[in-house]
């Protein structure tokens, strides 16, 4: 028997002998069943190249993307070196695309970072105490839905002042309630569930109760909404950049892109289309890696 046989069928045994073999059971099956998805592995595909153009952007980028050369502007597809043209300053548009990939990343490294955990621990708060303070974290978890994300995001960079950093932080400002609510649902089912009574009758703290049996059984569902969301996230800083208030000139951000090559759509469409075609397929493939992780990791789907 070979060693990869013989280690399929020891993460494929119904019989774990440890802690660890069932978590790297429950691990490798799920990965069988997200690999047996290929919409999934499709846009998990374009999101690992995605990283790997972003990590060799100097590599891969043919020219300097801050370069301006006036004599050459809005080159057309393929003109002198330049595979997607030039935009109207004459840089290469292909080159700030591969750069702009790193911004991209950037923010959405960080949002995914900051709203999640913001809207766990608020959530999770909230579900396990009840009482006025569910009420009081609810009541302001209302009131950043009722505002569009958007439109709120606005409100908080005119406050905050213009800038990637700003940028993120607005929009991590308006993406955590959504999660805090899927939290504070998870929560109010778990928390009278018999095995924290028994928890708690061992003299376990609300703290040790939320953060080591509450969290783990939350993360799924947070996992789930966050890769669903990339795409709202993405096109939330693309607007935030098409309107000036993302990331600054001369950085060479999809949105801020799009802004520029608004003027020429119709004579010199792709200056604006090719970083437009670049947010759609990032957020596509978001979309198709949420889904996939919604199958695997929602336990109501092993029930159909």
């Amino acid at each position: 028997m070979s060693d990869t046989t013989s280690w399929r069928g020891w993460l494929l045994s119904d019989t774990p002998t440890s802690r660890r073999h069932a978590k790297l059971s429950a691990l490798y099956q799920g990965w069988l069943s997200f690999r047996s998805n290929t919409m999934a592995m499709f846009g998990l595909g374009i999101l690992v190249t995605l990283i790997l153009i972003a990590l060799a952007a100097p590599l891969l980028a043919p020219h300097d993307p801050f370069v301006q050369n006036l004599g050459n502007r809005l080159a057309p597809l393929g003109t002198e070196g330049h595979v997607l043209g030039t935009d109207s300053l004459g840089r290469d548009i292909l080159s700030r695309l591969i750069y702009g990939s790193r911004i991209t990343l950037y923010i959405v490294a960080l949002v995914a970072l900051i709203a999640p955990i913001a809207g766990l621990l608020v959530g999770t708060v909230s579900g396990y105490a009840g009482g006025w303070i569910d009420v009081v974290l609810m009541r302001i978890t209302d009131i950043f839905l009722a505002f569009p994300r958007l439109v709120l995001a606005l409100a908080f960079v005119a406050a905050l002042g213009a800038g990637i950093e700003n940028a993120v932080l607005a929009i991590s400002l308006t993406a955590w309630p959504p999660y805090a609510r899927i939290a504070r649902a998870e929560t109010l089912t778990i928390r009278s569930s018999d095995y924290i009574a028994a928890i708690r009758l061992q003299g376990a703290g609300a703290l040790r109760i939320i953060t080591r049996h509450i969290w783990p059984l939350c993360i799924s569902s947070l996992i789930v909404r966050v890769t669903l969301d990339m795409a709202g996230i993405i096109l939330a800083a693309a607007g935030l950049g098409f309107l000036g208030l993302g990331a600054q000139p001369p950085s060479p951000e999809w949105g801020a892109m799009i802004s520029e090559g608004r003027r020429f759509i119709l004579d010199h469409w792709w200056v604006a289309t090719m970083p437009g075609l670049a947010i759609f397929t990032v957020s596509l493939a978001f979309n198709l890696l949420g889904d996939g992780l919604r199958d695997v990791l929602d336990p109501k789907s092993s029930e159909k």
